[in-house]
Parts: C-alpha cells; sequence; structure tokens
C-alpha cells in the first residue's frame, strides 16, 4: 500500500468517530432540552434515561440493518 491509501484510511477512521461522537452530543442535548443533570426534576431525568436508551436502541438498529444490506 501507499502512503495516500494508509494516510486516508487513518483520516477516515478519525472523521467516523468525531462524528460519532458529535452525534452523541447532538442526541443528549436534544433529549436533555438543553438543561444540566443537576437542573433536572426527577422525573425529567428519567424521561431523559429512557430516550437515551431509546436512541441507543435507534442506532443499534441502524448498524444492524446497514450489516445486513451489504
Amino acid at each position: 500500500m501507499d502512503l495516500s491509501r494508509i494516510l486516508n484510511m487513518i483520516i477516515n477512521m478519525v472523521v467516523r468517530k468525531l462524528v460519532g461522537k458529535g452525534v452523541d452530543a447532538g442526541i443528549n442535548y436534544a433529549v436533555g432540552r438543553g438543561k444540566s443533570a443537576e437542573d433536572m426534576t426527577p422525573e425529567e431525568l428519567a424521561q431523559m434515561n429512557e430516550a437515551k436508551a431509546s436512541a441507543k436502541r435507534a442506532k443499534q438498529a441502524a448498524s444492524l440493518a446497514r450489516r445486513i444490506g451489504r
């Protein structure tokens, strides 16, 4: 392999990780409605945790669908 392919693979790995972190941060912000966990009531915390679990299941389902589609 030449150097450009190796660099391209490394850059793609880094970009994938950064995009994943950005998606996770966006989901957390949307679920928490911009509030910190300390400012939330126990009901809001429970709802936030449920929404995070739901988002995690949705991401897993999308990943599984991509695998099956190959």
